[in-house]
This record gives structure tokens, sequence and C-alpha cells, in this order.
């Protein structure tokens, strides 16, 4: 009784360690949602009944995806218990599938079987010269202080301001902010505070170190503590290219959109690098309204959610290394060399090859969204290209679509968020790559050790 009793569960465990690193991480992701909408779903965690099934699956999704487009209000629709669910999935879908699991693991045995190290470096998208281990322990450590430090430096604001409850209040923003999820607590996001010097500061720079990746937290640590003598081209290309994303969108921001040009010069230019930051480091807070914006900035944030954050981070998006891997290419074809090259490193085929792979899944994930939502919604197509740009970014900024989807816009909106938290290439080599055992023989040795794309 025991053996036929047991078989079923064999299989299913047979099963699950046949698969390899990118199923498991499809996977887990889709218990992770499944598991929240069914807590959504009960009673208890409502707080005017308000919502459907549908409704709270978007949630959920939106959530572990760490986007923040919503179809209910968060505030509105949960109670406490609710609004606590809707946080711990944030940290879940933030830190990753696998992070928290295989740091519990590593905690209590000391080491990681050769499955979560797969794992772990499939779903952290690391370099080879990162030790799966020490990094784990540097991404929740580093998160739970930095998380811990947000919400201390935002109570004072919430209790200024006369906000009910303002330390829950301050946790969960701090939590949203770092994990770049753009969920929060108020109808209106931050409109309200956008003269607020210090709330403005804390929750950029809580976006910012969750969005640059954990690739270069843990490069510019052991470069300070002189463990290794200079910073990667990983992050190098990663500061770089988010410095200069953040700046000329910020010029141009502030040049060109008409709802600013009223504010004070000071306020002008805060509220400019607010809504690039949070359009390039995919966290979807907003400190004006997005339906109100003129065409060009318009068209502006959705060029920077494309482009997104970095690896190994808590934001989504093309990513910054597959851009400047792509511009690299360009550079190197336009000036007829043989090799690409940045910052005078080589870039590794392979390397090209998976940022070229990315592009235009990315692309074409985008453009099948777009015309998929453009069939079952009578929106304006800017606003449905922005919301789709914006679901795929895992971003969560919206002109006002998000509420008015029909059920199948909304299965599309869905659709595509969980696609841009797994990665659109991800997803496309769930179903064509090669099978386990030859995907373990992939030639790692030409992969340069500090080049992430």
């Amino acid at each position: 009784m025991n053996t036929s009793a047991s078989s079923p569960w064999r299989r299913f465990l047979g099963w699950l360690v046949e698969l390899d690193s990118i199923h498991l991480l499809i996977l887990g992701y889709s218990s992770y949602i499944i598991f929240g909408w069914l807590v959504l779903c009960l009673p208890f965690a409502h707080q005017d009944g308000s919502g459907t099934w549908l409704d709270h699956l978007f949630t959920s999704t939106s959530a572990v995806s760490t986007t923040g487009l919503v179809t209910i209000s968060t505030s509105d629709a949960y109670n406490w218990f609710g609004e606590f669910t809707v946080m711990m999935l944030i940290q879940f879908g933030g830190l990753g599938y696998m992070t928290i699991s295989s740091f519990v693991v590593l905690a209590v045995s000391g080491g990681l079987s050769p499955m979560r190290e797969r794992m772990g470096t499939t779903a952290l998208s690391l370099p080879d010269g990162f030790q799966v281990r020490d990094f784990l322990k540097v991404i929740v450590v580093f998160t739970f202080i930095i998380e811990a430090l947000g919400a201390v430096a935002l109570v004072p604001v919430f209790r200024a301001h006369g906000v009910a409850s303002p330390i829950w209040q301050s946790i969960f923003h701090s939590v949203s902010a770092f994990c770049t999820a753009g969920f929060g607590l108020f109808n209106d996001s931050f409109e309200s505070y956008r003269g607020d010097v210090w709330l403005n500061v804390v929750i950029s720079v809580l976006s910012y170190l969750g969005a640059i990746g954990f690739i270069v937290i843990n490069d510019v640590w052991k470069t300070i503590r002189h463990r290794k003598p200079h910073l990667t081209l990983t992050s190098k290309v990663i500061m770089l290219s988010t410095f200069w994303i953040s700046l000329i969108g910020t010029v141009l921001f502030f040049v060109d959109e008409p709802t600013v040009r009223s504010l004070p010069v000071g306020e002008r230019w805060m509220t400019s690098l607010f809504q690039v930051m949070t359009a390039s480091t995919t966290v979807g807070f907003d400190t004006i309204p997005i339906g109100k914006l003129g065409a060009s900035s318009t068209f502006l944030l959705t060029i920077v959610m494309i482009i997104g954050a970095s690896p190994s981070g808590t934001g989504g998006g093309l990513k910054t290394t597959t851009l400047t891997a792509v511009w690299a290419e360009m550079m190197s074809v336009l000036r007829r060399r043989n090799k690409t090259t940045f910052l005078g490193r080589v870039i590794p085929e392979i390397r090209m090859r998976a940022a070229v792979a990315n592009l235009v899944f990315y692309l074409l994930a985008l453009a099948a969204g777009i015309y998929c939502l453009a069939l079952v919604e009578s929106a304006p197509l800017a606003d449905q290209m922005f919301e789709c740009a914006s679901a795929l970014g895992t971003v969560g900024l919206s002109r006002g679509v998000t509420g008015s989807l029909t059920p199948i816009g909304k299965g599309i909106i869905i659709a595509l968020m969980f696609v841009g938290r797994l990665g659109p290439v991800v997803l496309g080599m769930a179903f064509f790559s090669t099978p386990r055992a030859r995907l373990e023989r992939t030639d790692r040795h030409e992969i340069s050790e500090d080049v992430a794309i």
C-alpha cells in the first residue's frame, strides 16, 4: 500500500529532477503566482469584497513579476492581510525564484545541490567567476538591510503628511521601491508628494539600488574591501549605461514635457528625473499623471521602459547590457572592425548571440502583445502600446488603460507580465532549446568571466 501511495509522488519527483533549470524557473514562478492568487481570493483578505477571481490573478501576477499594474486598488480592495500578501509576493518575485529557499538551505546545510547551483546561475544571469553560494548571501543580506534603511527613512515623510499607519506604509513602499514593483497604497501613486524632496530621493535611491543589479553591488563591495583589483566590465557597462540613460532622458523630459513647464525650476528637474528614473528602473511610481503627458514624452518613456534595468537585479526590460552589446556590434560594423569591443574589451561571440536573441524575442513578444490587445480593446493604439511596453518591461506605468480592460485584455497583460518576469528569450529557450544533457555540455569556457548579457 505504501508503494502504490508513494508511486505518484515518486514519479512527480522524478519528473522534477529531469527538468532543466529553465523549465524549473517557469514552474517556480507559476507556483508563486497561483499560491498568491489563491490567498488573495480568500474572503478574509478583502476589505470591501471588490474584485473578481481574474482581478486577484492579475494582482498576484503583477506582484510576483514586480510590475505594479492593477485592475483594482490595492488599498481599497484588500485589508492588511491582503496588503501583506501582496508585499510578500513582491519580495519573493523581486529576489527571484529559488533565491530565498536556496539561502535557507544554505544556512541550514552549509551547501547547495548541483541542481540549485544551476538554478541560481540561470535565475540570476550570473557570468563565470561568480560563486552562487556567496552571491546568495550578498543578495539576501543586502536586500533586507537596504529595505530596512529605506523604511526608516520614509517614516518621517509619512508622519509629516499625516498618513495613517506610517510605519506600515514605509515598510510596504520601501519593499516595493527596492524590488522595483511600483505597488503603492495611494491611489494616485506619489503625485501628492511631487514636491517632497526627501521622498523623491529615498524612492529614487531604493529603485536605482534594486535596478542596477546585485552583480554590481557585489562587485563594488569586493572592490572597496580590496578583494578585487578593479570593477568588472559588466559593472562598468551597467553603471555607464544607467547614468547616460538617466541623464539624457531627464534633459529631454525637462525640455519637452508641457505638464512640468509651469513648475518651479528645481521641482521641474526633480519631477523629470523621477519620471525617467521610474521608467528606466522599471519601478513604475509616478509624481505626475501619466495619462496627461505629451506625445513625445510618452514615446520617450516607452523607449526607456523597453530598455529597462540591468541583469541580476529586481528590474525588468530588455536590460542595459543587451542594449550596450547591440550598440557595440553596430559601431563595430560602422567602423569596419572584425571584433566587437566595448571600453577596450572584446565581447565574446556567444554573448553577442545572446544579446541579439534577447532583442529579437523581446520585440516579437512586444509586437504580439500589442497586436492581440488591439484586437480586443478600443483604447487608442498609442495607449495600448504604452500599456504593453509597461507590462512586458514589468514597469507598471499606465495611461489609464488597465482599469478598463476586458477579461481577454486582462489575460493578455497577465501573459506579458509573466513573460517579462522570465525574460522572452528564456521562454523561447524553454520551447526551442536542446535537451538538458546537451545544455550541460555548452562551451562555457567561451564565456568571458566578467561579461553578462
